[in-house]
């Protein structure tokens, strides 16, 4: 163990050499964000700063125009780890999720452990993954194979505060359309069918649901289509819903709940229902004890202090990508304490002592949790038997 820990110490070293780039790579960033599906300047950027140092790099992998897949061979035997970058913004806000701290802490963590190639052994990989804030891109890179052969992924998150207890949700987008009949609502109305009656109907049961779940669930959505006029019986009307829960087996029966309000407004009224699963699924974040165990030691033998209560993050589509693989997603604080993500009191701290010094210690921490993972075989079988035991039966 004493030369993991030689590396560690030569991984520290290098973020620092590493850092001062690593900063102009996220202030680029800051200062041009571009919205989910629309990275493409960025893509261009990040993807040329990994052929700089060596990498050989795909553009558009896994069904997706404004991902990346980069990969350094080390030309020995041995696993293949990935960092993971985000690097969508919001519209609006710009980069109030810290999406730009990501992007530079993981391409450059790939590029620190690059370096020192001749001391390792494996494959480096680090994947672009576009539209985080928008839609399960993980997901169908995942579906489209992408991700295949990756032993284990590492990235960090910025937040509020230093954090390994992240709840993540698992959430469904549902879409309900109902077909009704049209009629004038004054000369004829008993000869239509009002389908906005059974979007409402719909709401009303949902909201008499909510009793009988636990109190981990979210249930939130809006009317889409309400109809055209107010003296016109609205023939047709439609809602999205978003449906969440911490775990992925539990939240399936709430969809299922769910759907039976649906059906039931459809049965009130007469109208017709279709259902359309309009965004794909996000799975909840599957922690992997071994590896977090393994970055809180890194994260604390910096001198930095781990806040041990659960932090509710929303949703991400790294639980998708937690259930393909052993993956670590913690909370490094690059902003001040009790400022939420997405808002723009967070994003006045994109820049600032605070982000740059959160991305400094969480790169180390994660870059020294992976070298661990790719120079030692035997705690690599012990994350991915964790891996196993959590996603046996799903």
């Amino acid at each position: 163990m004493a030369e993991i820990n030689d590396l560690k110490e030569k991984i520290k070293k290098q973020v620092d050499e590493i850092s001062p780039r690593a900063v102009e790579i996220a202030d680029h960033i800051f200062d041009n964000p571009e919205l989910s599906q629309k990275e493409y300047e960025t893509r261009k950027y990040l993807a040329q700063e990994l052929e700089k140092n060596g990498f050989k790099v795909e553009k558009g992998v896994g069904g997706m125009e404004t991902s990346f897949r980069a990969e350094f061979d080390t030309k020995k035997e041995g696993p293949s780890i990935a960092f993971i970058a985000e690097y969508d913004a919001l519209p609006v806000m710009g980069h109030a999720c810290h999406h730009h701290i990501i992007a530079s802490s993981s391409v450059n963590c790939a590029i620190t452990l690059s370096k020192m190639s001749d001391e390792l052994c494996g494959k480096i990989f680090c994947f672009g993954t576009p539209a985080e804030e928008l839609m399960d891109a993980k997901g169908i890179m995942i579906r489209e194979g992408a991700f295949d052969g990756i032993d284990a992924g590492f990235m960090f998150h910025g937040g509020c505060k230093n954090n390994t207890n992240l709840i993540v949700l698992a959430v469904d987008g549902l879409e309900f359309n109902y077909k009704g009949k049209a009629a004038h609502a004054a000369a004829a109305p008993h000869e239509g069918i009002n389908a906005l009656d059974a979007v409402i109907l719909l709401f009303n049961a949902v909201n008499a649901l909510r009793q009988q779940l636990k109190e981990d669930v979210r249930i939130h959505g809006n009317v889409t289509k309400g109809g055209d006029a107010v003296n016109i019986i609205p023939g047709t009307a439609a809602a999205r819903f978003y449906v969440r829960s911490q775990q992925r087996r539990y939240l399936n029966d709430v969809v299922e709940k769910v759907k039976n309000c649906a059906r039931g407004a459809a049965l009130q009224t007469g109208a017709e229902l279709e259902i359309v699963v309009y965004e794909d699924p996000g799975n909840d974040l599957l922690k992997n004890t071994v590896l977090v165990e393994e970055f809180e030691s890194n994260f604390e033998s910096l001198g930095e202090v781990i806040d041990p209560e659960p932090f509710l993050l929303g949703s991400s589509d790294i639980g998708n990508l937690s259930y393909k693989m052993p993956v670590i997603h913690p909370m490094v604080k690059t902003g001040g304490e009790g400022y939420a993500l997405h808002t723009d009191e967070f994003l006045k701290f994109g820049k600032t002592e605070t982000a740059y010094h959160g991305m400094s210690v969480g790169m180390k921490s994660v870059a020294m949790t992976a070298v661990r993972a790719l120079m030692d075989p035997g705690f690599l079988k012990k994350a991915k038997d964790d891996f196993n035991g959590r996603t046996k039966g799903l």
